[in-house]
């Protein structure tokens, strides 16, 4: 498809074919192996409050700042929040995924009572920094999607500054298109902030050097080489 179909009459087409929950890929058509897109995506454990994701939220704006990079808010449609960080496409996913992963080490470092990195449930708590969000072939809801919860709620973009005290419960079908008037789209201009991810790249490789290796992929995955053993904790203990 031609870069110049990414448009409202495509939009329509899509949802006259019965599409609501939009699921794009972090790359663009022109180059399916290169990510432009880092994504964040805070889940709460069943325990978390939605307090405390806001305040985990907060911690990985900080912590992208201090590495040159833009992050852009918005609700999950759910529980939880996630953050885009648009990326220059000089990585494959692998590199982009590690990345994700040396970030999700140091919000966890800087708030481990509320944020982990912890790949298995059993050893989650709080809000669950999942950076395997960034494998290949994983998505999220995009920007705008109605999800499918009882209140119809809207991944709804936001500004920092609205973070700490937004409501995901009054982000919903019937108020976003209001809000969407009224204030704008606060990740309309995402794509002018691109940035590098070779300051997390850094982290990550020191990360390594202090004797931290790769983390669990999704199942799905071949084994990787670097990988830990691809068994619930619990049941390693027992072999």
């Amino acid at each position: 498809m031609a870069r110049d179909r990414n448009d409202a009459a495509h939009l329509i087409w899509a949802v006259n074919l019965g599409v609501i929950d939009f699921n794009p890929g972090p790359v663009r058509r022109a180059d399916l192996d290169h990510p432009d897109e880092l994504r964040v995506d805070l889940d709460p454990t069943p325990e978390a409050s939605w307090d405390d994701v806001r305040k985990v939220a907060m911690v990985v704006r900080e912590v992208l700042d201090e590495h040159g990079l833009a992050g852009f808010p918005k609700t999950s449609g759910s529980r939880g929040i996630h953050v885009n960080v648009r990326a220059e496409p000089e990585h494959g996913f692998t590199e982009v995924r590690r990345a994700a992963l040396a970030l999700a080490r140091e919000v966890e470092r800087r708030v481990p009572k509320l944020a982990t990195s912890k790949w298995w449930k059993e050893e989650r708590h709080g809000v669950f920094v999942d950076y395997n969000q960034n494998a290949r072939d994983r998505t999220v809801a995009s920007a705008y999607s109605v999800r499918p919860v009882a209140d119809a709620r809207v991944s709804c973009p936001l500004t920092w500054d609205e973070v700490p005290d937004a409501e995901a419960a009054e982000l919903r079908l019937d108020t976003v298109p209001a809000r969407l008037t009224k204030v704008g789209d606060p990740s309309a201009d995402i794509d002018q902030h691109s940035g590098s991810l070779e300051s997390l790249l850094e982290l990550a490789a020191r990360d390594e050097a202090e004797g931290l290796g790769d983390a669990p992929w999704p199942p799905h995955f071949a084994k990787q080489r670097s990988e830990p053993k691809r068994v619930q904790p619990s049941k390693a203990k027992r072999k």
